[in-house]
């Protein structure tokens, strides 16, 4: 057994959660003499049709319970340190369909909780918490059910849960960065087969029918998101979601794909060629993608200040453009006027946990600063905090267009040297990694070139 699945092994810790938040909300200011409620994601009806849609659980819910089943609800007393999850009572009518639902039982020996309810007691539970009029609720106020009564509390804070709950979310404990390493494990299963796939694909789609069912087989049944499985110039367009255009005279693939596992996501970006050889063009633009990653891995260590690491990327970008020949003239200057920004867009990465662009990372999009406005994460990196690396290079005619009319900017552009470029599409590498006190610790295994 892996030290990973080793570590699995144990409770989900629900409790240790509920602690983190508390601190967070009196750390603040607020009551400690409070309750947090929370309630799951509803089964939900497909219009028209006499189906569920997908579940997804939401994520406040699940971070507070360790609990996937829809319809329950939580109690956390922060003063007494009591952790109730109701959960959903049997429904004859369901069983005939859905066979019989988590006893409470089951739910004691899964989950890290001092008590378990049905969900038609959640009010008489509720109202047995405030009988002194002495009590504060805390909730997430649009995820509060119509038939719900906080009545016996004396307040309700419904601004601040949301908010430690997200700054919680940040610093990683050791289950879950078990569960993202899991993901990853998983999630490079799925890239390998993929790239197998390349060999004798016609069609973007069967890469992404690879990587889904490598990932179902091996225990992931939900993806972190929509996959990215562009070839050639589709690779250029940062969140591309056809998957579906032919292979034959393209260059490259670009892989952004990630499995989710037990609510947790890997996300990993790979680039390889179709042929399996590059073409000098597309080695040239990987080989400086892959030093803008390796240099900015040198920075990691706990608080260090993002922003720095994004710009060390768009200083490597500069350099390795300058000596491809694609930029000219001053790098300061080069990198003044963000000519560099119309290569390379997006932000360095994103905290990743829960979800995919996972919370806690305070992006301002209002930033007028163009290298600066898609950053997903501002200021320090925590210890714990996991954070994705994923530096890239695109050649997109509708970013770099407006940049070679610029008579002003466009000299920075030897443009009959990128004419050369356009076919590679673009470059991206990602690996996940986890923020340690001195440095980091990469989740991400999966092959590179």
């Amino acid at each position: 057994m892996s030290a990973t699945d080793a570590t699995l092994k144990a409770k989900y810790p629900a409790k240790a959660h509920c602690r983190r938040v508390a601190k967070y909300l009196t750390d603040a200011g607020f009551s400690r003499d409070g309750v947090i409620y929370l309630e799951a994601q509803k089964t939900r009806m497909v219009e028209d049709d006499d189906q569920a849609m997908h579940f997804r659980q939401r994520r406040y819910f699940f971070y507070l319970s360790g609990c996937k089943l829809p319809d329950a609800y939580l109690t956390y007393n922060i003063p007494q340190d009591q952790l109730t999850l109701f959960i959903p009572p049997i429904d004859p009518d369901s069983v005939i369909w859905a066979g019989l639902p988590e006893s409470k039982e089951e739910a004691y020996r899964k989950y890290d909780v001092d008590h378990v309810l049905y969900t038609d007691e959640v009010n008489a539970a509720l109202a047995a918490y405030g009988p002194s009029g002495s009590t504060t609720v805390y909730a997430i106020p649009e995820q509060v059910s119509e038939h719900i009564t906080f009545l016996p509390f004396a307040a309700t804070q419904f601004a601040c849960l949301k908010e430690a709950i997200d700054e919680c979310r940040v610093v990683k404990d050791s289950y879950e960065v078990a569960l993202i390493k899991k993901a990853n494990e998983i999630s490079t299963l799925a890239h390998i087969e993929a790239a197998k796939v390349v060999r004798h694909a016609t069609n973007e789609q069967e890469l992404y029918g690879a990587f889904i069912g490598t990932c179902i087989s091996n225990g992931a049944h939900e993806q972190a998101y929509h996959s990215i499985c562009a070839s050639g110039t589709s690779c250029s367009t940062l969140h591309y979601i056809r998957n579906d255009q032919p292979l034959r005279e393209r260059l490259n693939i670009l892989l952004d794909a990630g499995a989710e596992y037990e609510c947790y996501c890997a996300d990993i970006t790979r680039t390889f060629p179709i042929s399996g050889t590059f073409t000098p063009e597309s080695k040239t633009i990987y080989d400086i993608v892959d030093e803008m990653q390796q240099s900015c891995f040198k920075l990691l260590r706990a608080n260090v200040k993002w922003e720095d690491v994004h710009e060390n990327a768009h200083w490597v970008a500069i350099r390795g453009l300058l000596k491809a020949g694609i930029l000219v003239g001053d790098e300061q200057e080069i990198f003044d006027k963000r000519i560099s920004v119309a290569f390379f867009p997006h932000g360095l990465g994103h905290y990743l946990g829960m979800d995919t662009h996972d919370t806690g990372g305070h992006a301002d999009y209002d930033d007028p600063d163009t290298m600066f406005k898609y950053l997903r994460v501002r200021g320090e990196v925590p210890a714990g905090a996991v954070i994705t690396v994923e530096p890239g290079i695109y050649f997109c005619k509708f970013i770099l267009d407006p940049v070679l009319e610029d008579p002003g900017l466009s000299k920075y552009i030897d443009q009959s040297v990128l004419d050369k470029y356009w076919t590679v599409g673009g470059v991206r590498i990602e690996d996940d990694v986890h923020i340690t006190q001195d440095g980091y610790e990469n989740l991400t295994d999966t092959p590179k070139l």
